[in-house]
């Protein structure tokens, strides 16, 4: 098996709110993230896809098929955007990393096979700072 990956970057606002709790309690649970007037961040996006080389191509997913994917399915819709407030499949959720990679992934699973045979999505991962991100395998 081999792993293939691609990394795209983007820019996002977001604020980390429950609606159904007091603004206190808001606070209290995501701190400075809970701002009334956003806050923002520099994403980068890896999405690795897995399979066997294809023996025409010797790829696994063509890396510009994958990139041209990424940005018209995923990052084009979030770059420069508030998650909470401009992004449709975020609409109702909080726009947490966590909820963020599941939704990217559904977008991507769907799409993937339009573009490799063989490959499968694999994880992904979504740095929202330099020391933090999240990772997800479909589970």
């Amino acid at each position: 098996m081999v792993y293939v990956s691609r990394k795209e970057h983007f820019n996002a606002a977001h604020k980390l709110y429950n609606p159904k709790w007091s603004p206190e309690r808001n606070v209290e649970v995501f701190g400075p993230c809970a701002n009334d007037n956003w806050h923002g961040h520099n994403f980068e996006l890896i999405v690795t896809v897995k399979g066997k080389p294809d023996p025409d191509t010797g790829f696994v997913v063509d890396l510009k098929q994958l990139s041209t994917l990424i940005r018209k399915e995923v990052i084009d819709k979030l770059d420069h955007k508030n998650l909470n407030l401009d992004v449709d499949f975020m609409t109702g959720k909080l726009a947490s990393c966590e909820n963020l990679i599941i939704e990217i992934w559904r977008i991507l699973h769907a799409h993937l096979p339009s573009i490799t045979p063989n490959g499968k999505l694999h994880s992904l991962r979504l740095f929202e700072t330099p020391r933090n991100y999240v990772d997800y395998f479909g589970e």
